[in-house]
């Protein structure tokens, strides 16, 4: 039923495009291993754009026919040289092929699923050379409520998570998030477009497996039509952790003795006096929460980096402000940053708080799971860029609340 069709999972050339510009700077000539690759839209792609001049992919599927397709479209376009396939299982790749440390990014789509997100995390990080990235597509709940309907579907299926969910069980593996990218409904059409006219141009007469997949198909696109707005695809760019990810910059709560340093180092790091007189007024408010206040050491011990979370609340529900963040720019980009906000968001979580909300560059904040905080209904009591306002969920069992954030009075807000 699935022969001949361009997608095995939703996704686009724009998204796959998308996760790729997250990975960051690759060698000129990245050793890709794509699994789980169906007939290959991903795999061609990278070979054509990965690095500076496209990448070496080894694409492994367990379905001949698809590697088969994959191998003359490779052909077709002149990256025959570039592109290898490989009929194996990706759940247990052996050999000289596969070795520790063989690629510099190790890619899946819409394949995760069949070992679970967790297994893929753990079996695939040994395949990454040093520096080297995975990225992966999940299906998850978009909804923090999903309805019983999509859930009688869902769950004896394979059990979805949120993006909260998916980001804590990447980062207890060893990984920091690079980039998460939620694809866009136009992806699950170019995927279930073709797969429901195929549906209509079969009967189930051919024989009784064709059948129960037909039917299995069916309710599939019925589920899609009446709970698609309930689930849905996000990609996650990956890394495992290293000391320069932030393990030679250990985190801890703030003491007393800190206090000047954390002043010192808001003031290095933006320049004006505004951001260490906001964290000196909170200091003496009922927002103030003891131990969330957190410094990143340097290997000398001083301060290198500060991150606070106060109390704020969500049309008088309870949440947190993740504000300011800190680094001193003798150290800025070095891991300092990083480690001392996921320190600090793993206390709040430790702690049963659950919503973080923070006000700042959304290019740098989604590596740590924080998306706009619209997608829940939650605006900030002026105007900003959609993209700028975020929110990041602790706990999935608690629902999120709607509507304007509430600083407290040192924001002068």
């Amino acid at each position: 039923m699935h022969h001949g069709l361009p997608r095995q999972a939703p996704g686009s050339d724009a998204s796959t495009r998308r996760l790729l510009s997250l990975c960051g700077p690759l060698p000129e000539r990245p050793r890709v291993l794509d699994l789980g690759c169906g007939p290959g839209r991903s795999a061609l792609l990278l070979a054509a754009e990965a690095g500076a001049g496209g990448a070496e992919v080894t694409a492994v599927d367990l379905h001949a026919p698809f590697l088969e397709e994959l191998r003359a479209a490779a052909a077709a376009r002149g990256l025959g040289d570039r592109v290898r396939t490989a009929l194996a299982d990706m759940g247990s790749l052996t050999g000289e092929d596969f070795e520790d440390g063989c690629f510099d990014l190790v890619w899946a789509e819409g394949s995760a699923y069949i070992l679970g997100f967790d297994a893929a995390l753990a079996r695939w990080k040994r395949l990454l050379a040093p520096g080297g990235t995975l990225v992966l597509t999940e299906c998850q709940w978009t909804v923090p409520g999903p309805s019983a309907g999509a859930r009688a579907f869902w769950d004896p299926h394979y059990v979805l998570r949120t993006t909260a969910g998916n980001l804590a069980a990447a980062q207890a593996a060893g990984y920091r998030v690079l980039g998460v990218h939620h694809l866009p409904d136009a992806d699950w059409a170019e995927y279930y477009g073709p797969l429901a006219e195929r549906v209509r141009t079969l009967s189930g007469a051919e024989s009784p497996a064709m059948a129960a997949a037909l039917a299995a198909t069916r309710e599939e696109l019925d589920v899609r039509a009446r709970h698609g707005h309930e689930y849905g695809y996000t990609g996650y760019v990956l890394r495992p952790v290293t000391a320069g990810d932030g393990g030679a910059w250990p985190a801890r709560p703030e003491t007393a003795a800190d206090a000047a340093a954390v002043r010192e180092v808001n003031l290095a790091a933006f320049g004006t006096p505004l951001e260490a007189d906001l964290v000196d007024a909170l200091r003496t408010d009922d927002s103030w929460l003891p131990g969330l206040s957190y410094v990143a050491e340097a290997p000398d011990g001083s301060v290198a980096a500060h991150a606070l979370l106060t109390r704020c609340e969500v049309d008088g529900v309870p949440a947190l402000a993740l504000a300011p963040v800190a680094t001193d720019p003798a150290v800025q980009r070095s891991g300092a940053g990083s480690s001392v906000v996921r320190a600090l968001l793993a206390a709040a979580r430790e702690r049963g708080e659950s919503l973080v909300l923070v006000l700042g560059h959304p290019e740098y904040y989604p590596r740590f799971g924080f998306v706009p905080a619209s997608h829940f209904g939650i605006r900030a009591p002026f105007e900003v860029p959609d993209e700028a306002m975020m929110a990041l969920v602790l706990d999935d069992s608690v629902p999120v609340p709607a509507g304007t954030v509430g600083y407290p009075a040192p924001f002068g807000v």
